[in-house]
């Protein structure tokens, strides 16, 4: 499937729904000013493509100044492969025969890096790459407080990096982390403290590996939620912030982040059964409201829209006559990263009209 659809109609007015839209103006300008915040402070932007899963997104990106993309899945590292998206982070762990042969086969094409946190999983990796008579590069993921996967800092880093140093096939290109755990603290103050610590303690580890004369180049960290804190801390290379270029619900109101929404659901009143009640198309498989509710636009409502399986629920404040049936409405998107892959497609506007319907072509590449 192609990347970019010629759009079937011109104007989001005539567009059937449940449709995704992304605001060019916007998104736009969130991308440059990632790239721009990454150059100030000497950082490479690797953006995490997993809430996107575009490449005509990512060349956008590309094109703004970042280096590569990040990926959670090989699934989605293969898609931005065939899209000619070459030097590409997965920033998790490939575990199992069925995967690692798919990882060493996409070395043919792709600069692509692993994250590892185990000599299991290195001596695996290993042994396939040099089997397959190649390198395979690979992050060691440092667990810098969420305490998901990853090495503890320090003595367990280096000690991993000794071993990766030692086994044929793989190459140490540098350390990873994600420090998630900071991302919703409120004050501004003390998240920048978190964050700075928290990236302290990735960075120290890179120090103790290249001190025991391992080459460590890459340290890479960061997300949106705790962008642009993570991109100012010394000592880190490459910046994975993704979702911040969508800027959804879930990252301005829990994670205070001040770039403005591009993202948005359009969907068509399909019932009118009281004055305040207002039924839309658009329900859980169109929209998440898993980690924030997706917001309404243009209607005056206090309450959270409620999502069953195909609708969708407004209660307005006030009895109105409006919308009225066959009307359509916008809902700011509650979280890009469980939402985007629902849809087969993007549609890209600007000013009400439509440039392009962009394939979401990493959908459903889930391993």
């Amino acid at each position: 499937m192609p990347d970019t659809i010629p759009p079937t109609v011109a104007l989001v007015a005539d567009l059937d729904t449940p449709a995704l839209l992304v605001d060019l103006d916007v998104m736009e300008a969130n991308i440059a000013r990632a790239a721009a915040e990454c150059r100030a402070n000497g950082v490479a932007w690797r953006p995490h493509i997993k809430g996107q899963k575009t490449p005509e997104i990512v060349r956008r990106e590309i094109a703004a100044g970042a280096i590569g993309a990040t990926c959670a899945k090989l699934g989605e590292a293969e898609i931005m492969a065939e899209a000619g998206i070459t030097d590409l982070l997965i920033a998790n762990q490939i575990v199992g025969p069925a995967k690692i042969a798919r990882l060493v086969a996409l070395l043919d094409r792709a600069d692509v890096k692993v994250a590892v946190d185990s000599t299991a999983n290195a001596n695996a990796l290993g042994a396939a790459a040099s089997a397959a008579g190649k390198t395979l590069g690979v992050l060691i993921e440092v667990n810098t407080g969420m305490n998901r996967a990853g090495t503890e800092p320090g003595a367990a880093t280096l000690a991993l990096a000794q071993h990766i140093a030692a086994t044929k096939g793989l190459k140490l290109r540098g350390v990873m982390g994600w420090e998630a755990h900071t991302v919703a603290i409120a004050d501004p103050a003390e998240k920048a403290v978190a964050v700075a610590a928290a990236v302290a303690s990735l960075v120290a580890s890179a120090h103790a590996i290249r001190a025991a004369g391992i080459d460590c180049p890459i340290v890479s960290c960061g997300g949106t939620g705790s962008f642009p804190f993570c991109a100012r801390q010394p000592g880190v290379t490459e910046i994975q912030a993704g979702g911040l270029i969508f800027s959804d619900e879930l990252y301005r109101t829990r994670f205070g982040l001040d770039f403005p929404q591009a993202l948005t659901l359009l969907a068509t009143v399909t019932s009118r059964p009281t004055p305040t009640r207002v039924i839309l198309d658009a329900g859980k498989k169109a929209m998440s409201s898993d980690a924030a509710p997706p917001r309404v636009l243009g209607l005056t409502s206090s309450k959270p829209v409620a999502l069953s399986a195909e609708h969708a629920t407004v209660i307005l404040d006030e009895p109105s006559a409006t919308p009225a049936v066959g009307d359509k409405v916008q809902f700011v998107v509650g979280y890009s990263d469980t939402t985007v892959h629902l849809h087969e497609r993007i549609h890209a506007v600007r000013a009400g009209r439509i440039e392009a319907s962009w394939s979401v072509q990493a959908r459903g590449r889930i391993s």
